[in-house]
């Protein structure tokens, strides 16, 4: 005989308290939904606006993130242009770039310990095709990228930098001098701090499992088995999204990181990228923080399902001990993941895909980047219908 299921139904007190009068609900209480949450309450300061989210944190990857406010790297961008074409391509950088200045205005640089030190792209000798083409793009690149970051050189040779950083096995260094690195866990509390100091109402811990919409409203149910109505949603949970809306074309992708110990002597500073993107690390409080290597197995890491592996934590590990800190004596801290929504093309979806329901979706593994424009942009979509 099949189990009954036990619904703990809302008191008139919870519903009426809780879950009533809201002008619009946003799912996912990461970058793009608190942004898109702030962009509606600047449309209407009288609105209320509730945003949810089924974990205690925004944990998707808005507090699991490298705290990268990076644009893409040379070799990266040169892929994503086989795939974009070139007018693709940049006006994508644009939006990230711009999403960039938004969230430091938003946010304020002291308050999200924002610090352009430069990213740079590392080249083992393997490498050196790869290398000679950059350098055979660098002077196209960074016309282009004048209009947008304002330097007549975003990107540089850095190769006189190699001896000061003690990298074993690395021939070249490019540098994109646009690039920072900021506190992830420092900007996520403030967003959510400056959220509801505007009177925007956050839950946590409340997983929607469905929703169902048509001209008058949308309805969502919840795992308790709620059936909650409001006029408008608008979906912001990147890698998470297909759970609820199966049809969109965003695929979840887990990227592995670890952050070491404190140790005695760091020699470099700065973001770093490594094989398009696939690999980074930086400094952070006296540690190195590293992470990556989901392209060793794309369909075993084109998962919703958090965790670490042993052949990228070795992977990792052997990145860590032979080319970045070599003959150190490194302890690791901890190891985490977070879940990135990525899709053939690296550009945002951001579109209605039912009636009074919008997405925000798809960042391409960006999200520090272009979260905040991709949450406004879908807000104003919403706001319009």
């Amino acid at each position: 005989m099949a189990r009954q299921r036990i619904i703990n139904e809302l008191s008139y007190w919870e519903r009426q308290s809780f879950f009533s009068d809201y002008q619009a609900l946003i799912i996912g209480s990461g970058i793009v939904g608190l942004h898109a949450a702030l962009t509606l309450r600047e449309r209407d300061p009288a609105a209320r606006i509730l945003v949810v989210d089924r974990g205690a944190l925004p944990a998707g990857a808005s507090t699991r993130n490298a705290g990268f406010a990076c644009f893409g790297s040379m070799t990266e961008l040169l892929a994503d242009r086989q795939v974009m074409g070139e007018e693709g391509v940049w006006e994508l950088v644009d939006r990230r770039y711009r999403g960039l200045q938004r969230l430091r205005s938003r946010l304020g640089d002291t308050a999200i310990r924002f610090q352009q030190k430069g990213g740079y792209e590392l080249f083992q000798p393997a490498d050196e095709e790869d290398y000679i083409a950059c350098l055979d793009a660098m002077p196209a690149f960074n016309r282009q990228l004048k209009a947008i970051t304002g330097l007549v050189n975003t990107f540089r040779i850095a190769d006189d930098e190699l001896s000061t950083f003690g990298f074993k096995n690395v021939k070249h260094l490019l540098l994109n001098q646009a690039e920072g690195q900021l506190d992830t866990g420092r900007m996520m509390r403030t967003l959510l701090g400056v959220a509801r100091n505007v009177g925007i109402d956050i839950i946590t811990g409340l997983s929607i499992e469905s929703l169902e919409s048509d001209r008058y409203g949308v309805t969502v149910t919840t795992a308790e088995g709620w059936e909650l109505h409001f006029p408008k949603v608008l979906v912001a949970v990147n890698g998470f999204a297909r759970r609820l809306l199966p049809a969109l074309t965003v695929q979840p992708a887990r990227n592995q990181v670890l952050i070491t110990q404190p140790l005695a002597k760091l020699p470099f500073e700065g973001t770093f990228h490594y094989d398009q993107g696939y690999c980074y690390f930086r400094n952070i409080d006296g540690r190195v923080l590293l992470g990556g290597g989901r392209n060793l197995a794309p369909d075993r890491e084109q998962t919703d399902v958090f965790g670490t592996t042993s052949l990228i934590r070795e992977y990792l590990l052997t990145l860590l001990r032979e080319v970045i800190l070599p003959g150190q004596e490194i302890a690791i801290d901890s190891w985490w993941s977070g879940i990135m929504g990525v899709g053939s093309v690296k550009a945002p979806i951001i579109q209605e895909v039912q009636p009074n329901v919008v997405v925000g979706v798809r960042l391409g593994g960006m999200g520090v980047a272009i979260g905040a424009l991709v949450g406004e942009e879908a807000a104003n979509l919403l706001w319009e219908r």
